[in-house]
């Protein structure tokens, strides 16, 4: 009896309308392991997690299901990891190259439901073409809802409304609203920072994190500022006097300015 791990994933925008809920996928993986005498040891998951995300140095972001599992692997004996198609472990070239390696170094393979025939094993060239097309179907699904997505943030910030993206110091976003909102305590940090700009331009950006730092001024994690943190915050010049930037796209925001 092979020893094997389920993993599920939602994304963003959620799979309830397509039927890859959650609880649906659970409910899949329990049923194959049942009818295939598979151990099932666990299920991972990631709740409103892309399968694309992945950073600079190889690793999968974000996804703290897939990396419990992954680091789970070696150590818990894993020969196959059962889902209900393989996108829901990966939706891009650079996730899926790096979860099949990490997959490989433990001889443990993918068992996909919805494709019956898929290994990350496979040398047979008729299931090579078959899975090669679906993994192309889907990455380009998954580029026909960014091009949609990135619509719809233009639209938002043109009508300067927050569209995602990294949030400026001296604002905080209200989960499930798209709207900027200040941060006093930031806010405070900001004005006092372009107040010494004024006073001071020929100032380094070394010069201005040195003087709020004697002032008592802390970052959220209560440590001193850095001049990169100093130039994050004067590119937001725009912002803070209630300007929104998208892009190219300016627009007279919907938050309230700073200064």
């Amino acid at each position: 009896m092979q020893n094997v791990v389920g993993y599920v994933r939602v994304s963003t925008q959620g799979q309830v309308k397509d039927g890859y809920s959650l609880q649906y996928q659970v409910d899949e993986i329990t049923r194959y392991c049942r009818e295939n005498h598979c151990n099932l040891l666990r299920i991972y998951e990631d709740r409103g997690i892309s399968g694309a995300k992945v950073d600079e140095e190889g690793l999968t972001v974000e996804r703290e299901g897939l990396q419990n599992m992954l680091a789970d692997i070696s150590q818990l004996n894993i020969q196959g990891v059962i889902v209900l198609n393989t996108s829901r472990l990966w939706r891009s070239d650079m996730a899926k190259v790096l979860i099949q390696r990490e997959l490989k170094r433990n001889q443990a393979d993918v068992k996909a439901i919805e494709q019956p025939n898929y290994s990350i094993y496979a040398y047979d060239p008729n299931d090579f073409l078959v899975n090669g097309m679906l993994e192309l179907l889907d990455q380009y699904q998954r580029l026909e809802i960014a091009l949609k997505l990135g619509r719809g943030r233009r639209k938002k910030a043109e009508q300067g409304g927050y569209a995602g993206g990294g949030i400026p110091f001296g604002y905080r976003v209200i989960k499930g609203k798209k709207l900027l909102i200040v941060d006093d305590r930031k806010a405070e940090i900001v004005r006092r920072l372009f107040e010494l700009k004024q006073q001071n331009s020929h100032w380094t950006l070394a010069q201005y994190a040195k003087q709020l730092n004697k002032e008592g001024y802390t970052t959220d994690q209560g440590k001193y500022f850095t001049k990169v943190q100093i130039k994050r915050i004067f590119d937001h010049e725009l912002t803070y006097r209630g300007i929104y930037s998208y892009g190219s796209i300016e627009a007279t925001g919907q938050h309230q300015a700073i200064i």
